[in-house]
């Protein structure tokens, strides 16, 4: 069992989402855990760290390893800082541009 560090641009909410549904596919992970403020990625279990960030990238994210090795002892439990993640970013927000083009005859596109 190793523990393995990975830094990863997490921007929002729904970027928070996307990596915990690549990773979380994985086979062998004990533990996920994302830190949205610092934008780290931990992972605890018997997975292949390159495996861990193909998935990521997969999942059009910018990986990088920052470490790997044995899980440290866990820590009594703390209450965590709040920190909201805005609900959408840039880089996940789909934008659709639509334009009807005029007929002939000057009027728009209806569809009945």
């Amino acid at each position: 069992m190793k523990e393995i560090v990975i830094k990863v641009n997490i921007n929002c909410q729904i970027c928070k989402t996307d990596v915990l549904k690549a990773v979380a596919k994985l086979t062998g992970i004990t533990m996920v855990v994302v830190d949205g403020e610092k934008g780290l990625l931990r992972v605890v279990g018997d997975v292949d760290p390159v495996l861990v960030v193909k998935r990521l990238r997969k999942a059009r994210k910018v990986a990088e390893i920052v470490s790997v090795g044995p899980p440290k002892p866990s820590e009594p439990k703390q209450i965590p800082s709040v920190f909201l993640l805005p609900p959408c970013c840039n880089q996940c927000e789909l934008v659709g541009v639509i334009s009807y083009a005029p007929h002939f005859d000057g009027g728009v596109c209806n569809i009945l």
